[in-house]
């Protein structure tokens, strides 16, 4: 079945409006730390990600403002509140508390000692 074949233009472009919303909560949440990045299959801390993200998703509020539904409108301003409210709490966060809570956060088979993956690419993502 072919994307979006039973959707009018319309249809399509507001549900492509949500998904780009919904990739850049993501990405602000993997910068956050507060979600695991399915490309490293880790859960590390960064701002400048977060930021990016939070800043795209301004931009877009500003420059779709009076165009979007309601059902848009709310959720834009939802998933924007809380990575901003985020963001703040994890600016005040010392980096010891984040890496104490990144690794308290690892899965079973890292904690079992399969650390092999994040020996190798611990150094190589570090926080800028």
């Amino acid at each position: 079945m072919e994307y979006g074949a039973k959707l009018s233009s319309e249809q399509q472009q507001q549900l492509l409006f949500m998904m780009l919303v919904q990739q850049h909560e993501q990405i602000g949440m993997m910068g956050l730390g507060k979600l695991k990045d399915p490309s490293t299959d880790t859960v590390s801390r960064d701002l400048n990600a977060a930021k990016y993200a939070i800043d795209t998703l301004r931009m877009l509020e500003t420059y779709t403002k009076g165009n979007l539904t309601s059902d848009m409108k709310s959720y834009l301003t939802h998933v924007l509140s809380t990575l901003q409210l985020n963001y703040v709490d994890e600016v005040k966060k010392p980096a010891s508390d984040t890496a104490a809570q990144a690794s308290s956060e690892e899965s079973p088979s890292d904690a079992a000692g399969n650390d092999s993956q994040e020996n190798g690419g611990a150094a190589a993502d570090g926080e800028s």
